[in-house]
């Protein structure tokens, strides 16, 4: 009796520990084909500048990390300059298309997609330590191409699925709801064109699908990607709002004609 309970709560763990390895194993060789955790892990800032087509939309942007979790992007369309930070504990922009010139503070739904683009690593590396979970859906045609689909449910609940390549292990799709004014949308970012950058491989194009979005399909293209640059803690933290514009001295009355 005790050989069949044995055997019955193998039956039971066994097939999870070895999910838990396949995803652990299939992790470790798309860290290796990024570039190695040796070299990931020494990333301590990026600068990414490039160019935004989506719709009727065209504009540039410059985007900066550092680590722990900071990131600061500034888009700049039809000469304005539309500013997205996150310093590692808040978020701020300034969306002068509104005719605002001061910082506002950014929460909930709005805020997510910066913090979770501020993680230098991105979700898999170090995945159980930042809380998150990786499960393995199985195998899958992206395209012509087999690839891993990876379910991470994200330490605040959020799902993505990101799908590496059978053959280089690198991710070629990744597919997660975003919320976009109160409405929830389902949206595919295909990653290509990759380049090696000090020994890391970085993917230049990206292409979004958005069904429902304004911008339904559009395209980001990285012109320039460099790691390990100066940037200060100060270019993430929110500015204090502009002085208001001092009153005019009134003018004084004249003497008295004498």
């Amino acid at each position: 009796m005790r050989r069949l309970m044995l055997l019955a709560s193998l039956l039971i763990v066994f097939p999870a520990v070895l999910a838990a390895q396949t995803v652990d194993e299939i992790i470790a060789k798309n860290v290796a084909a990024e570039g190695g955790l040796e070299k990931i892990r020494a990333v301590t800032s990026s600068r990414r500048t490039g160019t935004f087509e989506g719709g009727p939309v065209q504009a540039g942007f410059v985007e900066v990390t550092k680590r722990p979790n900071k990131l600061r992007r500034v888009i700049t369309i039809q000469g304005l300059d539309l500013v997205q930070a996150y310093d590692g504990q808040n978020g701020w922009q300034i969306v002068p298309f509104t005719g605002k010139t001061d910082a506002e503070p950014m929460s909930g739904d709005e805020l997510k997609p910066l913090q979770e683009e501020a993680d230098t690593d991105g979700p898999l590396v170090d995945y159980k330590q930042k809380g998150h979970k990786v499960e393995l859906v199985g195998k899958e045609k992206i395209g012509d191409a087999d690839a891993y689909n990876l379910k991470v449910t994200l330490k605040n609940g959020d799902v993505r699925n990101i799908y590496l390549a059978a053959d280089s292990f690198l991710a070629i799709k990744i597919i997660g709801k975003i919320t976009q004014r109160g409405t929830e949308i389902v949206a595919e970012y295909t990653l290509g064109d990759y380049k090696d950058v000090s020994g890391i491989q970085v993917p230049f194009s990206i292409q979004v699908h958005a069904g429902g979005s304004e911008m339904a399909n559009a395209k980001i293209t990285y012109e320039k990607v460099e790691f390990n640059v100066p940037v200060e803690d100060s270019v993430f933290k929110m500015p204090p709002p502009s002085s208001p514009a001092k009153p005019a001295d009134k003018a004084k009355p004249s003497p008295p004609a004498q």
